[in-house]
């Protein structure tokens, strides 16, 4: 169980990342300081910067925190359980929860702006390292010297990222567990298989 110091120190930060977030949202990246953001959260600047090393790095911590969540509860899956069984289970657990499609649409504007770019590529690489260390211990190879963990774990980050993305912007949602399950199937079964549409043009006489 998580201490009541620890639950103070994440509400802080979630906080200052819902703040970030807000008043980017609302005024541009470019618009913001740092001061703003800290008094938006009731916090002093010195508290931000224990927390954020930049308005940049705070605006892309909820993504952050989806996916050190989702890599947690995957390491935390039963020992000997099938890789993509345990895949399965850590993202039900994780993504429905932790997605929400106000503020994932939000960021996704916010994303158009270069400045965030690094931050995201740098948050994300970090995810990706810790979920094919975790990888590589479940199936007992040496991330250095084998290619699958470090593979599995880029493969799954971006299909994440791409699937919320599709979610957002489907006419009808379907429930985001579903959703899951229909991803972790297509990448069991890998895309080899799917033969491409023939359209009218493409046709032979």
């Amino acid at each position: 169980m998580t201490g009541l110091r620890e639950r103070k120190k994440q509400a802080t930060r979630t906080a200052l990342a819902d703040a970030a977030l807000r008043l980017c949202v609302a005024h541009g990246l470019d618009g913001v300081t740092v001061e703003q953001v800290a008094h938006e959260a009731g916090v002093s600047l010195r508290t931000f910067f224990n927390y954020f090393s930049s308005k940049e790095e705070a605006v892309v911590a909820g993504d952050v925190s989806t996916a050190t969540a989702f890599v947690e509860a995957f390491a935390a899956r039963p020992e000997g359980e099938p890789v993509l069984t345990a895949l399965r289970a850590a993202l039900v657990e994780v993504v429905p929860e932790h997605i929400d499609p106000a503020r994932v649409a939000q960021l996704r504007v916010l994303r158009r702006t270069p400045a965030l770019l690094p931050h995201q590529i740098a948050a994300f690489a970090a995810q990706e390292r810790e979920l094919a260390g975790v990888v590589a211990r479940r199936v007992g190879v040496d991330p250095e010297a084998d290619l699958y963990p470090v593979m599995f774990a880029a493969s799954v980050m971006a299909t994440v990222r791409v699937t919320v993305g599709w979610w957002l912007d489907a006419a009808e949602r379907p429930e985001l567990a579903e959703l899951i399950g229909v991803v972790i199937d297509r990448l069991g079964a890998g895309f080899a298989e799917v033969q491409p549409q023939v359209t009218g043009s493409e046709c032979t006489p």
